[in-house]
């Protein structure tokens, strides 16, 4: 049996990460209660947790009691450790000081001498403080229940060699018996090995068991947009297919994720009326130091973290419109309610139905944010959720344990769910650079 204590940060990120270390002790300091007690005011994510956390404790109080250990449901115990000014003498004299963290450490080396028998493992989402913890010999982890390597994430795609013979079949069926070890909507290019220019391009059928060709992009295109690569089209496709109701879009920034996302969006509500609303959001985090408080009403203050969407919908809407001299102008559409921008601090409890969701940015997101987004979509909604790992701007999350990747990860081998990374930027040639040189 090993003993976990638990930073302030953890529980935080996640407050059921108390459940999460199976048949072992889980010990929390009274200094994380402390720090938990200032957050619980906050009207974001973190106060939210804050008061989940205290509500979680207060619950496990009326079952025993707290100090001497609580038996968790799925074995193990729980209790909240007293800080003693003894726990000092066990901390190299540097970290002798009344900082929360070293209170923490502290403790976690005297409970460790205490219980020669049982492994003390300190985890920490703190980089630094898991530094310090193994200077002093503390053995120390980051929480990682919920993260998805970002190495391994799972593309949408794979290369699959077959035989001349079949790839002609494909095309003079219209599909294929699927190999196996497919996941649902996972496209597969097609390559006969013996000519490199014999190709197909495919999507897994689930319902079917078959390999079912790539649906082509209209004469007109999509909102007069044109996939520009083998991903864009691929992209396309699941987002024109209604009977999937949730699409994640990664890629590097100039490839395309939210422009594809929008056009598909105006298509399906504007011309097919298959949707009642294109509902278009972003999560609100600056790049660098923030500007603070924003002059004027909820809108103006609002422009400078919508402006990108503004920027997509605006190059969409003016390419249209030369196409189509009667299409509806931007400000129309949203006068008429088929378009709308918002951020998603106002989308918890609502409930959203046949809309056309899409949220922007999703890598800045934590994995209970996307829950919280996700329980919101109603029938007949589809949901679009776009971002590049690499560019995360919140600091409680990194490449790896962010929502976008954990909601991957868990809704590849659903039916209804497809995803497909972006590789190719098609900004400009020199943003492309910028992306792969910088």
């Amino acid at each position: 049996m090993k003993n976990f204590i638990l930073d302030t940060n953890v529980l935080l990120h996640d407050p059921q990460a108390l459940f999460k270390f199976q048949e072992n002790n889980v010990i929390v300091p009274i200094t994380v209660i402390e720090e938990v007690d200032r957050f619980k005011k906050d009207s974001n994510e973190t106060g939210r947790n804050a008061r989940q956390i205290s509500r979680i404790l207060d619950s496990m109080r009326e079952k025993g009691s707290l100090a001497t250990g609580v038996v968790l449901p799925g074995g193990g115990t729980l209790r909240v450790e007293m800080f003693s000014e003894k726990y000092f003498q066990a901390l190299p004299v540097e970290l002798r000081t009344q900082s929360a963290d070293n209170r923490i450490l502290g403790m976690a080396m005297s409970i460790r001498d205490q219980h020669p028998d049982h492994q003390l493992i300190f985890v920490t989402k703190d980089t630094n403080l898991r530094i310090k913890a193994d200077a002093i010999g503390l053995i120390a982890e980051d929480y990682e229940s919920d993260k998805i390597d970002i190495q391994d994430l799972y593309s949408g795609t794979r290369i699959v060699e077959m035989t001349a013979e079949a790839i002609d079949r494909f095309y003079g069926q219209g599909w294929l018996e699927a190999p196996e070890g497919l996941a649902p909507n996972e496209f597969i290019s097609i390559s006969d090995s013996a000519n490199s220019s014999h190709t197909a391009v495919c999507r897994y059928d689930a319902a079917t068991s078959r390999i079912v060709p790539v649906r082509k992009v209209p004469k007109e295109g999509i909102w007069s947009l044109f996939a520009r690569n083998r991903e864009q089209s691929f992209a396309l496709d699941i987002l024109m297919d209604d009977s999937i109701k949730l699409v994640t879009l990664v890629g590097k920034a100039g490839t395309g994720k939210t422009l594809l996302a929008i056009a598909a969006g105006l298509h399906k509500v504007a011309e097919e009326n298959v949707y009642n609303r294109l509902l278009v959001s972003r999560p609100v985090f600056p790049m660098g130091k923030d500007l603070g408080f924003l002059p004027g009403d909820i809108e103006e203050k609002l422009t400078p973290w919508m402006q990108p969407i503004f920027d997509n919908v605006e190059l969409l809407i003016s390419g249209h419109e030369a196409e189509k001299r009667h299409s509806k102008g931007y400000k129309e559409l949203m006068a008429m309610g088929l378009l709308d921008i918002e951020p998603l601090t106002y989308i918890r409890g609502r409930s959203i139905p046949k809309q056309y969701l899409i949220v922007d940015e999703a890598q800045n997101l934590t994995p209970h944010e996307i829950k919280t987004i996700v329980t919101r979509v109603g029938e007949g909604t589809k949901i679009i959720l776009t971002g590049d790992p690499y560019q995360i701007d919140n600091p409680y999350v990194d490449s790896s344990s962010n929502g976008l990747t954990y909601l991957v990860e868990k809704f590849r081998n659903e039916r209804i769910a497809a995803h497909v990374t972006l590789t190719k930027g098609e900004r400009s040639e020199l943003a492309e650079l910028a992306a792969n040189l910088l």
